[in-house]
């Protein structure tokens, strides 16, 4: 097969910042997909459906003409969130999910949620009303090592939020481990999962072998060999409980390769030929269009797209940067060929 034509897709989980970065970055997501779920860890963080509507109005804004794209808005859970004001979010269309981050997991997360025990009775009002949950599935104990934290953390707070509330939609967003597709292949209906074209191409050695190398640090980090192939083994494996998630996340060259060596990575510029490379080295191109265009929209029970895309057979090199209003920023597969390009 040299040619591939799909249902226009969706992106169920990417950052998008804001301000000069947001203008420069919702273009490559825009050409591909046709929805993506916001995530809302801005500073501050989308805490609020009139905050969400304002963010929603700024992405719109970066469109370019022509260009048919809706982002959908995720809230940013606290310990102190408003359940009220969450469900008429949701009930107004303001809000598609809302967002559980570990307080200090991962970027602009520190208003994140200490315990989800503090929060039981805005989840208990999220699944009488039907909104799903998009977990950042890792614990934040500094006794918990790195690479334990996704495991851990099904054993400690998803496993007993499951069994508490089954009503409850989670997608378990950009898993990372084998113990990850066990827990979801083992899962009722109500659970969903997100993987990132990075950990179904690279395992841990792209950030440490040859010197660290910032631009392969994500959070959760890349994992072992054993866990890379078990995400490609789910994704391509056609179950619907598995769905198109970039967790495209972009910091300039300045704030990767600095002190802080910042984690995100971003893939938005050739996401779907970064996808469909990993399909097709696993002989599942019959595959993609359900995990790309079709798995994410039947769990968050939103219509299918009636576009569609293609993509042809053809080399395509990926640039080693590429410019953001003057500040570089280096893209997932920078300096690489991929076989597949998008028409």
């Amino acid at each position: 097969m040299n040619e591939i034509t799909i249902r226009r897709p969706d992106d169920w989980h990417l950052h998008f910042r804001d301000d000069a970065m947001m203008r420069f970055v919702v273009p490559y997501t825009a050409r591909q997909f046709a929805r993506a779920i916001v995530m809302p860890n801005l500073t501050p963080p989308v805490t609020s459906a009139a905050m969400a509507k304002a963010y929603r109005e700024r992405i719109v804004a970066a469109v370019p003409d022509g260009i048919d794209f809706m982002p959908l808005m995720t809230c940013y859970l606290t310990d102190n969130t408003d359940a009220d004001d969450l469900a008429q979010g949701f009930a107004d269309g303001v809000f598609t999910a809302a967002k559980l981050y570990p307080a200090g997991a991962t970027t602009n997360s520190d208003s994140g949620v200490t315990d989800v025990a503090k929060i039981m009775g805005v989840l208990e009002r999220m699944a009488e009303i039907g909104m799903p949950l998009c977990v950042h599935g890792e614990v934040t104990s500094a006794d918990i090592d790195v690479f334990d934290r996704e495991a851990v953390f099904i054993d400690r707070v998803l496993g007993p939020l499951v069994e508490r509330l089954p009503a409850l939609r989670i997608i378990f967003e950009h898993i990372t481990t084998s113990e990850a597709v066990q827990f979801v292949d083992g899962a009722g209906e109500s659970i969903g999962a997100t993987i990132t074209p990075q950990h179904l191409h690279i395992n841990r050695n792209a950030m440490l072998v040859g010197g660290i190398r910032p631009h392969a640090y994500c959070l959760p980090v890349a994992k072992r060999e054993a866990h890379r192939l078990a995400l490609r083994k789910a994704a391509t494996s056609g179950s619907a409980k598995y769905f198109l998630g970039t967790d495209s996340a972009p910091h300039t060259r300045e704030a990767k390769e600095s002190a802080c060596g910042c984690a995100g990575i971003f893939n938005a510029p050739f996401a779907l030929e970064s996808y469909l490379t990993v399909f097709d080295e696993e002989g599942a191109l019959d595959k993609f269009e359900g995990f790309a265009s079709e798995n994410g929209p039947q769990f968050y029970r939103l219509p299918l797209n009636q576009g569609t895309v293609t993509l042809r057979r053809a080399e395509v090199r990926v640039p080693d940067s590429v410019d953001a209003s003057g500040s570089p920023v280096v893209p997932f597969h920078a300096g690489e060929t991929l076989r597949w390009t998008l028409v």
